[in-house]
């Protein structure tokens, strides 16, 4: 069974929800392809405690406010509800349950597989998140298996854990925050490298009003951007080693009784290694040591061979090699605020803009590099 679209959106989350908006805008014909069972199912299978970073005011999507207080940090729940309600509110034309497995070239322009179903468009927007596939080190098989080890994409609560201490491995806000989450029922330590720390409360009167303001709205938006020359020097430090702490703060982690330790190494007789030489005897284990892109089901020559895991080679999203391709979502497209909601509808918009100036039903190009009608890298 193959349909036929203008465009293809592939992911249904906040950065296809949100491309979805702008292609409504521009009355093009274009389905929104996600493999969830539900609107925002990925927010919702978070761990339960998780609140958003930025509050309300920065947690909205183009033509819809998040309902509540502007000063509030939604709850992931909170979060997939607005989403939900996005989607209703513009009618947006979202499939479910639908997994894309590849993405060719054929003599119509793309074409889009998802088990038995085919779809073929003039374009096709991967709107997904660089964080797909959750990575844990090669060690962890090596762990005993009187250990319990989750991932951060598999812990939900406390209860999950056994008796006993716990190892929460990887330092950044994910780490920080669990550790937090386990501290007031177990031992628990943290390993990892200290990635500083966000210089006020993001609650305070001062973050509210002026920290925050500045962070998300200037800093982070507009000078850490591809497009400044401080911008480009940070983005591959902060793809591979994240941000500082937002909402945690060292004295709070001291309070809860966590304790710091160095990076896990290693495994020795079964229980981890951390450091150059000390092995702690915990029996639980949680990796918050993130994730990675997958988009192996792209078969298209438009991937940087140099990158592993590879991911593809765009200018704000448009890929120079495949006129019609577009990325919406990943960290760091553009700016820092890239994988936020307050910097995918920027992103979007622009991606659409380009997508929407295409003559229809345009036939693929030679491939080419450089510069992309001459728009700003």
């Amino acid at each position: 069974m193959t349909q036929r679209h203008e465009t293809v959106v592939i992911g249904g989350g906040q950065a296809g929800l949100v491309t979805g908006y702008y292609l409504q805008q521009h009355d093009q014909d274009f389905v929104i392809l996600d493999a969830s069972d539900r609107i925002g199912e990925a927010w919702r299978a978070r761990w339960d405690s998780l609140r958003v970073f930025t509050p309300a005011r920065y947690s909205s999507l183009p033509g819809m406010d998040f309902p509540g207080s502007l000063h509030a940090f939604p709850a992931k729940d909170e979060v997939a509800d607005y989403l939900e309600t996005y989607a209703e509110r513009f009618d947006l034309p979202v499939e479910l349950g639908v997994r894309v497995d590849g993405l060719e070239r054929n003599d119509e322009g793309f074409l889009v597989s998802a088990g038995d179903r085919r779809f073929e468009a003039d374009n096709v927007v991967v709107a997904m998140a660089s964080y797909q596939v959750p990575k844990v080190p090669d060690f962890a098989a090596e762990l005993s298996d009187d250990i319990v080890q989750l991932h951060t994409s598999d812990y939900r609560n406390p209860e999950q854990l056994q008796d006993g201490d716990v190892l929460v491995v990887g330092a950044g806000n994910s780490g920080a925050e669990i550790a937090l989450d386990v501290a007031n029922g177990h031992e628990t330590w943290l390993s990892g490298r200290d990635v500083g720390h966000v210089p006020f409360h993001i609650d305070s009167w001062f973050g509210r009003h002026l920290g925050v303001p500045f962070v998300m709205r200037v800093l982070f938006h507009r000078i850490l951007t591809t497009g400044t020359p401080i911008g480009r020097r940070k983005r591959p430090e902060m793809l591979s080693q994240g941000i500082q702490l937002v909402r945690t703060k060292p004295a709070d982690l001291a309070a809860a009784g966590v304790e710091r330790t160095p990076r896990t190494t290693g495994v020795r007789d079964g229980r981890p290694v951390v450091g150059d030489d000390d092995v702690l005897d915990v029996e639980n284990v949680i990796w918050c040591t993130g994730f990675q892109p997958d988009f192996s089901w792209i078969d298209l020559p438009i991937f940087d061979g140099k990158e592993q895991p590879k991911e593809p080679v765009h200018m704000r999203g448009i890929v120079p090699d495949a006129p019609g391709l577009y990325f919406v979502g990943l960290s760091f497209l553009y700016a820092m605020t890239s994988g936020l909601f307050t910097g995918v509808g920027r992103d979007a918009e622009y991606v659409v803009d380009h997508l929407t100036s295409r003559p229809r039903q345009q036939q693929p190009r030679p491939s080419y590099t450089g510069s992309v009608d001459g728009l700003q890298q």
